[in-house]
């Protein structure tokens, strides 16, 4: 049993000694819009996002996300769309050179309400294709990833701000994931207020932990960030 013990123990310590961690302080611009056409169910989403590290100095990421959603009902909203994500070198130990990625997802997003608190979950299914330059062999590595996310908008007394709080779990699976099935954990809180015609601002603070390919390296992401949702429908004339 000692023994046991023993190996167990330095196989840990060699493992901790083995992984490196990179913090890193980067700034986030966010859209995302929720468009019904006309009074039918069906509708446009729209989201962008611009992130920059080093405090915002430098590119971190640009996310562009378009989708088509379905008002199943009043509470549950279905969309499918791509993404087009170009990651650029950033941190201490930054990717050999910045890729690009596509994206298809599909995801349901469902809201309820507890007291005067707004809930929502949301499951996201993704394929990713990720682009790997310089390797001519396989330039493109194929990826499957499942998120869910819990949010609570809280208001504050009877004003237009609230608290927005939510946690994502990213997981990735399928014949491709090998030794990290865990991708990354977002855990959030941001100010809010609630402007007119359908429209809100936030700014908060996104604490993100990812793991990188291979298990290694293991990234902090301390990220401010600024965002816009809206839900103005698009009418017809």
């Amino acid at each position: 049993m000692n023994r046991v013990f023993l190996f167990l123990f330095f196989t840990a310590a060699a493992a901790a000694q083995t992984t490196l961690m990179d913090h890193n302080l980067n700034a986030w611009s966010m859209y995302f819009g929720d468009h019904q056409i006309g009074q039918s169910k069906w509708g446009v989403h729209l989201e962008g996002q611009w992130r920059r590290a080093d405090a915002g100095l430098s590119w971190q990421q640009l996310l562009l996300r378009p989708g088509v959603n379905y008002q199943a009902t009043p509470r549950l909203l279905l969309t499918a769309g791509y993404a087009f994500i170009d990651t650029h070198r950033y941190g201490d130990y930054p990717v050999p050179v910045k890729f690009p990625e596509h994206r298809f997802f599909q995801q349901a997003v469902w809201t309820q309400r507890a007291g005067r608190i707004d809930l929502q979950s949301r499951f996201r299914l993704e394929q990713r294709e990720l682009g790997q330059p310089g390797n001519a062999a396989r330039p493109w590595r194929h990826e499957n990833r499942f998120r869910y996310m819990l949010r609570a908008n809280v208001p504050l007394g009877q004003s237009k701000y609230y608290v927005g709080l939510y946690n994502e779990l990213f997981v990735n699976y399928g014949r491709n994931v090998v030794g990290n099935h865990f991708d990354q954990n977002r855990a959030y809180v941001a100010l809010g207020r609630n402007l007119a015609r359908q429209t809100r601002i936030e700014i908060g603070f996104l604490e993100q932990t990812l793991q990188r390919r291979g298990g290694v390296i293991w990234e902090h992401n301390h990220t401010l960030q600024l965002a816009v949702f809206s839900r103005l429908p698009f009418r017809r004339k």
